[in-house]
């Protein structure tokens, strides 16, 4: 894949989706940075593996629901680099709870998790981007932006919500040259669904038309080819990866 671009921050990176998708989009010659709010030691595992693989890497810490660590993270990017060509909002929490259980609190900090902390980084990616009109920017959403799923009504208001701000942000960057998209994944196999009960991810797959479920490198993918030049015309798009479970 080629990107026009040299620099990328994805958020949350220290494990999960997020660390694939670092070191998917280091292979191809980006230099990464390695977003955590906690968790230095995981961040430092990602770095030391994308390095030992040849490709480049560095860390930022920021809380990125907090509005000035996240910007200054950006400045440190742009100061150190010259610019950011690429921004990756993968960072978030579930809180799961039936609505009626479910606390103002617990929905206002997924929503501030989820869904403010992207808004931050899509608006300072904006700003940073736009003096040389250039950059793409992928949002990590999920299925239930799409479809809602019980017990998560703050989970699938928060992606939700996302999913539209990610076309609101395509429009108003076009023009600037700034390409805005999401990626909406389904049952991804991670740390998180390997602690389901064989017999619950198989009545799970059951119901996913390819009859599993996703790997992480599959969502990384994704994501790369949202940023590359390979998708240079498309902006404001919510990618599903999701085996055809949702289509």
């Amino acid at each position: 894949m080629n990107f026009t671009g040299t620099n990328v921050l994805v958020t949350g990176a220290s494990r999960g989706i997020g660390a694939e998708i670092a070191k998917t989009l280091a292979s191809y010659g980006l230099k990464v940075w390695i977003n955590y709010r906690s968790g230095a030691e995981a961040a430092e595992k990602i770095k030391e593996e994308i390095e030992s693989a040849g490709g480049q890497a560095a860390i930022v810490k920021a809380d990125v629901t907090k509005e000035d660590e996240f910007t200054a993270a950006i400045k440190t990017i742009v100061d150190a680099d010259g610019q950011l060509s690429y921004l990756v909002n993968n960072a978030g929490i579930t809180k799961d709870k039936l609505a009626l259980r479910m606390s103002v609190e617990d929905f206002n900090d997924v929503i501030a998790a989820n869904l403010t902390s992207a808004f931050i980084g899509c608006k300072g990616a904006l700003k940073a981007m736009g003096k040389k009109k250039f950059g793409s920017i992928v949002n990590i959403s999920s299925i239930v932006g799409e479809m809602g799923n019980p017990g998560q009504t703050n989970y699938s208001a928060s992606k939700g919500g996302l999913n539209a701000m990610t076309k609101s942000f395509a429009k108003e960057a076009a023009a600037r040259g700034i390409r805005y998209n999401a990626v909406t994944p389904g049952f991804i196999q991670t740390d998180m669904t390997d602690e389901l009960k064989d017999e619950v991810k198989a009545e799970y797959e059951k119901n996913i038309p390819l009859s599993r479920f996703g790997q992480p490198k599959e969502i990384a993918d994704a994501v790369a080819f949202l940023l590359s030049d390979h998708s240079s015309y498309i902006t404001g798009e919510i990618l599903k990866v999701n085996g055809g479970l949702y289509v």
